[in-house]
């Protein structure tokens, strides 16, 4: 322990304490001293928060005046806010500080923002739109001009959205606003870690000499993974079959443990997998709880009060418990389902052993069998210290829009100063003067719109400065602050009064007063929805529908797809050891006799007719997304040598071509063109209904730049008046004014993030430098099953895709 003379209160708490520091909070806190800036690097459960909070309110304690707001800690999740205020109470307490410390999200009550406004904690706990909302108020640069640092908790989550984009923003502004700022940001490890510091910093450091240090904690994280095995191991596999299958071998896990967190993928699994456990053991009620975005926050700070205080055994959740927060009583976390990404299996299996040292034990749950492969991968790409990339936004002109009005609201803007402040991120610093002019005109006066009056914002004052001229403006646009888009909620209540939660329009409204939904854990009957309340009572009916949200499935990701590829390869040559694969031995058998398992360095295609038609099936092992976007463009380029008109299905692992007349396959591989990347960005745009999707991609982005307003609390505007609205705007600006920005970024948008160009691209590289293997089996294969009942659940009922895949099944085990 290196007792400096500027560490030494520090290291008496830590004695004091019986703990020692670790090398790389040493080193944090040292460069934090010397006035660096930096980023800390390391897994979940290290004593990362430590690593900035001590030095930070140790440098506190040698500062005159201190009474101003000193530090800003952003986290991406209000649920990781209580932890982070929790650990600095400790340091602030440890240290003798008289130091203050407060949080700041939508959960903060009305009376409380306004104390912290008007005598502001030291450290303010808080998230990027609320920092927004904070610069969106007159005196924001006196509120912010003493700050010495801002910290962006776990960054990894925030650098591949747009809530990091309005960080950089903002970030971009204090620089200016407080000389002597320095920003520290706290991520685990991703694959592009360099990116994800220069998206941080952007162009700070070439402009003024600012000391970056980089501190990797050299802890390693010990995962325990353990699958969960169905009796029986289904050999024609599909997406959701067996999850639920498996809830009596939960029950054990979670009483044999302290606690235990159940992850699941979305929110109706969510509520489903705690309708299903209360099922197989009713004694668990009471027990055990649930937790996800969309209930209350009086419910889900119970659920947590609840763990910390080890009054329950489990909680059924989502990704709402994924980040930074301790439960130390935690001892075991299950995963229902594959996560699709490694860094997010490592996020959620740090949630137990959550403290410097501990062994993290996580269970995999597989809702069907394939996803066994995945969860063999998992193990495997873990093994390997391997992690995704966090694409950043680039170019986000929707933010930046948003942002500009923000600015405009409160103080007003120079836009000569706020264009170098844009051009220093990392996000603009590609765009031109002339796109600046386009970005302000656009904002001002609505450009193409300036005829209607709503989308006239801006005006200049007498010092040129931009300003907002209209309260009306000024409030929707308060309101409107932030880059979550999604369908509009209706907030649930009992007739009491009491809040639930929130619960999306497009679920609620197609129920009637009577029917019976599951919510929250609890059976309720839907009694009236009066203007944006759905009011309910308890019922203990069983039959209620489970509520659905958007969001909907995960892409596998490129890391994980590699290491998918890599298994069956092992057990394409029989040098597979992994006890996980060689138990899927009845599935692969069949495989084998009726097609192929495919090499690393193989592409498999199946070919075969039935009663449905020609089905034609390929086996990139790529991902939904991308899997979407070559399938198209599969079709297309077939469609070259014969007209076909085919119907199109994909999961994670392949893709089907169903086509009523024969399709020539044969024909096109003999070409070899089917797979290159010649003109491939003019093949897309062709080949795939670009224009739809990018109507749906402008939704969101119209609603972030401010061209639609949802409506006023109490008042919300109805999805389909919405959607009506951006669909309007969407086709004016196709018509009259293709150029426009946030059309164009519709598109550039629907080509990184939805058809996934470049990952496109590389896996057509890779298969075009693979063997082909043509297989023509008689009837479907265990891999394709799961695309085809995929395909069938789209347009049948529940209880028919049941009767219809026990015929398929006898007749493919006949």
């Amino acid at each position: 322990m290196k007792d400096s003379s500027a560490l030494h209160p520090i290291y008496t708490w830590f004695r004091e304490c019986g703990q020692e520091p670790f090398a790389f909070q040493e080193s944090a806190w040292s460069a934090y001293l010397a006035g660096h800036s930096g980023m800390v690097n390391a897994p979940t459960g290290s004593g990362k928060t430590f690593s900035l909070m001590v030095p930070i309110v140790l440098q506190g304690l040698q500062r005159e005046q201190t009474e101003h707001l000193q530090a800003l800690w952003i986290t991406p999740i209000r649920a990781l806010a209580k932890e982070i205020k929790k650990a600095g109470e400790e340091v602030i307490k440890g240290l003798g500080s008289p130091w203050k410390i407060g949080i700041r999200t939508g959960d903060t009550q009305t009376a409380d923002r306004k104390k912290q406004w008007e005598n502001a904690p030291q450290i303010l706990i808080t998230t990027p739109e609320s920092v927004h909302l904070l610069m969106a108020t007159r005196g924001y640069e006196n509120f912010f001009k003493k700050v010495q640092v801002v910290v962006a908790d776990e960054w990894h989550e925030l650098v591949g959205s747009k809530r990091g984009v309005l960080m950089e923003l903002a970030l971009s502004r204090l620089k200016s606003i407080s000389p002597e700022l320095r920003i520290w940001g706290i991520s685990a490890t991703i694959g592009n870690m360099e990116e994800a510091q220069a998206v941080l910093f952007g162009n700070w450091h070439s402009e003024r000499p600012t000391k970056i240090t980089v501190v990797h904690s050299e802890i390693k994280k010990v995962i325990s993974i353990e699958t969960i095995f169905p009796d029986e191991i289904e050999t024609y596999p599909w997406t959701g079959h067996l999850g639920v299958k498996l809830v009596a071998k939960v029950i054990p896990i979670i009483l044999q443990s302290g606690s235990t967190l159940i992850f699941t993928n979305t929110r109706s699994q969510c509520e489903l997998w705690y309708q299903k456990l209360l099922e197989e053991m009713p004694d668990l009620s009471g027990q055990i709880a649930m937790h996800h975005g969309s209930m209350s926050r009086e419910l889900r700070d119970w659920v947590e009060d609840a763990l910390h205080l080890e009054k329950i055994k489990a909680v059924v959740c989502t990704s709402s418990l994924d980040l930074g927060v301790d439960f130390r009583p935690v001892e075991t976390i299950v995963q229902v389902g594959s996560p699709k990404g490694v860094a997010r299996f490592v996020q959620r299996a740090g949630r137990s052993g959550h403290q410097p040292g501990a062994t993290s034990k996580i269970y995999f749950l597989p809702t069907h069998s394939l996803e066994i492969v995945e969860g063999a991968a998992l193990k495997e790409a873990i093994r390997r210290d391997i992690v995704e990339e966090r694409i950043p936004f680039l170019r986000s002109f929707d933010v930046l829009m948003q942002y500009l009005v923000t600015l405009a609201v409160s103080e007003g803007f120079d836009s000569d100063q706020i264009y170098e402040e844009v051009k220093s991120t990392f996000c603009f610093n590609s765009m031109s003067p002339e796109e600046w002019i386009l970005v302000l005109q656009f904002t001002v006066s609505g450009g193409s719109l300036e005829a209607y009056d709503e989308f006239r914002k801006l005006g200049r004052d007498k010092q040129g400065l931009y300003r907002v001229t209209q309260k009306r403006v000024a409030m929707r646009h308060r309101l409107s602050i932030g880059t979550i888009v999604g369908d509009n909620a209706l907030i649930v209540k009992y007739l009491s009064g009491r809040k639930l939660g929130n619960i999306e329009e497009s679920f609620i409204t197609k129920l009637n007063p009577g029917d019976h939904f599951w919510f929250a854990g609890k059976s309720l009957a839907l009694v009236r929805i009066k203007e944006n309340i759905a009011y309910v009572r308890r019922t203990k009916a069983k039959d209620g529908k489970t509520p659905s949200w958007q969001g909907g499935r995960m892409p596998l990701s490129s890391q994980l797809s590699d290491m998918i590829r890599y298994k069956l390869d092992t057990y394409a040559h029989g040098s597979e050891t992994d006890e996980d694969i060689l138990a899927l031995k009845p599935l692969f058998d069949i495989q084998q006799s009726r097609s192929k398992i495919p090499r690393q360095d193989q592409l498999l295609i199946e070919y075969f007719h039935d009663r449905e038609g020609y089905h034609l099936v390929l086996y990139p092992f790529e991902g939904r997304y991308v899997h979407e976007g070559m399938a198209a463009l599969i079709a297309y380029r077939l469609s070259h040598i014969k007209p076909l008109t085919v119907s199109i299905a994909m999961n994670d692992y392949g893709f089907e071509l169903l086509s009523d007349r024969q399709i020539p396959i044969e024909e096109a591989l003999s070409h070899n063109d089917l797979f290159n990347t010649n003109q491939l960005q003019k093949d897309i745009w062709a080949s795939v209904n670009t224009a739809e999707m990018a109507r749906k991609r402008f939704r969101d982005i119209a609603a972030i730049a401010g061209l639609v307003f949802k409506g006023f609390p109490g008042k919300y505007k109805k999805e389909r008046h919405l959607q009506s609205s951006t669909g309007l705007l969407f086709e004016v600006f196709k018509d009259y004014d293709p150029q426009n920005l946030l059309f164009l970024q519709a598109y550039d948008e629907i080509l990184t993030f939805q058809l996934e160009e470049a990952r496109l691209r590389s896996a057509l590289n890779r298969i075009s430098s693979q063997e082909i293997l043509l297989e023509k089996p008689t009837v479907a294969t265990p891999f394709s099953f799961p695309i085809i009942v995929d395909r069938l659940r789209e347009r049948m009922s529940t209880e028919k895709i049941l009767a219809r895949i026990k015929r398929m099944k006898l007749k493919l085990d006949s």
